[in-house]
């Protein structure tokens, strides 16, 4: 039969002949052709040329048939052609798919125990660096000429001051939703009026405080990871070394102070936010005045709620620092291993944040906070 493109196949008695010049102009339609025949024997003796294209097509054939079970003979190739086709054919990719392997109760034992080692792993790094700041803290109060205002100052902008209008807005709603959900339940024993004090202290003593760390954390730990990880790739921090730089004391030591001055200044926002926008809501919904509202907050609210939440500001804000610079510090040197990182830190920075919130619950109601 007639073939295209600069090429002919011919039947033989003992399958097909192909002649003329099979390059990769030809690829395509030899790759057709050849498909559909079923011969055992190619002769390639009328072959004029022969570039990796053409042999690229051959040995897939030759492959393919063998996959199948039966053998595809290639005769007249001559030792250069020859040569040539088995170096494509080790190249070709290795399509032979190995079937899923079951996971055995060893197995899952060993993958749980790998899981809990690197969980142990990260908290000994955590902890270390905490060892590092608070080391290097104490460090440049005992010698303040080596504490870096300018950059603490900048920190505190970048974590505190440009979070204002989220941790504002957020408090706010949180205040709208607390009291109309609670004026809702409260309303069927004729409790409305205690819905001030369901504001005051779910929000002085735990949302407050508790949803600003959250949206810190998910801003700064991000922040901290990928700015001091970029470094990290560019080799900026081999280079502080090299020039007799502390990398703690110009990256570590100022985003986490930072971090502990600003945190109570947003928590005690939030609190007054939140605190305003369920007055807002309790004087729409259920007619309570602010001055009304004010006086059962100052009167049935102890200042303890405010103390017990402005206590955990500084935790919080060392859990979040401390994170954030740890993953920054562990970013390998390519992007892959940024994106992981800012991505733990922001998910381990929230679970801790969380975790911590959960034991200081337990830690006040024990000592009758």
């Amino acid at each position: 039969m007639q073939a295209e493109d600069g090429f002919d196949i011919t039947q033989t008695d003992r399958g097909i002949a192909l002649t003329g010049a099979l390059t990769l102009h030809v690829a395509s339609a030899l790759h057709r052709d050849l498909a559909r025949t079923q011969a055992a024997e190619i002769d390639l003796s009328g072959v004029t040329r022969m570039d990796t294209a053409g042999a690229y097509v051959l040995a897939d054939l030759r492959r393919r048939r063998s996959a199948d079970g039966t053998d595809l003979h290639l005769v007249g190739l001559g030792d250069q052609r020859a040569a040539l086709l088995d170096t494509v054919a080790e190249t070709l990719p290795d399509q032979t798919e190995q079937p899923p392997r079951r996971m055995t109760a060893t197995d899952r034992l060993a993958a749980l125990g790998e899981a809990m080692a690197g969980a142990a792993r990260y908290q000994i790094e955590l902890t270390a660096y905490l060892g590092i700041f608070l080391g290097r803290l104490v460090h440049n109060l005992l010698h303040p000429r080596e504490l870096r205002i300018t950059s603490v100052v900048h920190h505190c902008q970048e974590v505190g001051l440009k979070a204002v209008p989220i941790v504002a807005l957020m408090a706010f709603l949180i205040g709208v939703v607390l009291a109309f959900q609670g004026s809702a339940q409260l309303r069927q024993f004729g409790a409305e009026v205690f819905v001030v004090d369901l504001i005051a202290i779910s929000i002085l003593r735990e949302l407050g405080i508790l949803l600003t760390a959250i949206i810190v954390a998910g801003r700064t730990a991000s922040s901290f990871t990928a700015a001091i990880g970029a470094m990290k790739m560019r080799e900026e921090i081999d280079a502080m070394q090299t020039l007799g730089v502390n990398p703690a004391d110009a990256l570590i030591v100022p985003r986490i102070l930072a971090l502990l001055l600003m945190l109570p200044i947003l928590g005690l926002i939030a609190n007054v936010m939140g605190i305003f926008g369920g007055a807002l809501m309790a004087w729409l919904d259920m007619g309570i005045s602010p001055g009304m509202f004010r006086a059962r907050l100052v009167e049935d609210t102890d200042v303890s709620h405010l103390l017990v939440g402005m206590i955990k500001a500084p935790v919080f804000a060392v859990i979040i620092g401390v994170v954030g610079c740890q993953g920054g510090m562990s970013v390998k040197g390519d992007t892959e291993s940024l994106g992981r990182r800012t991505s733990q830190s922001v998910v381990s920075a929230i679970f801790t944040v969380i975790v911590a919130d959960a034991l200081f619950s337990i830690f006040f109601q024990r000592v009758g906070m």
